[in-house]
């Protein structure tokens, strides 16, 4: 998918502002069985194709609206991916803006995570 020079340069902005974790770091996370939110932003019908498992769903249209909801402590950790990790970019970005302390966007969304062959549902 080519995207918009304003849409890319607004996403580098924000991933100066924010941390990523590579899919791999998410997998050995979870394999280890560290506690964290697993939220998957992208579109409905998206997440319906498939998603990471363990993944809950919680849209980018209203992620801002329904988090406090979600994650009420603003010190849980939280990993966010959407389909190439531009999305969850924004979205961390914006969750770290409410006042959210631990959170992170998997680079490469969830294409990286089926190129490596981790677990879908």
């Amino acid at each position: 998918m080519t995207h918009n020079p304003g849409f890319l340069r607004l996403v580098e902005q924000a991933k100066q502002r924010i941390t990523e974790w590579s899919v791999a770091e998410v997998k050995a996370r979870l394999d280890r069985g560290e506690p964290f939110h697993f939220l998957d932003i992208r579109e409905d019908h998206e997440f319906a194709v498939d998603h990471a498992r363990g993944a809950r769903h919680l849209g980018k249209g209203i992620i801002e609206r329904d988090i406090e909801t979600v994650v009420s402590d603003k010190e849980d950790a939280i990993v966010l991916y959407c389909g190439g990790g531009f999305r969850s970019a924004l979205a961390a970005d914006a969750l770290q803006q409410m006042g959210y302390q631990n959170v992170r966007s998997m680079k490469g969304g969830i294409r990286a995570w089926r190129e490596a062959g981790y677990p879908l549902e």
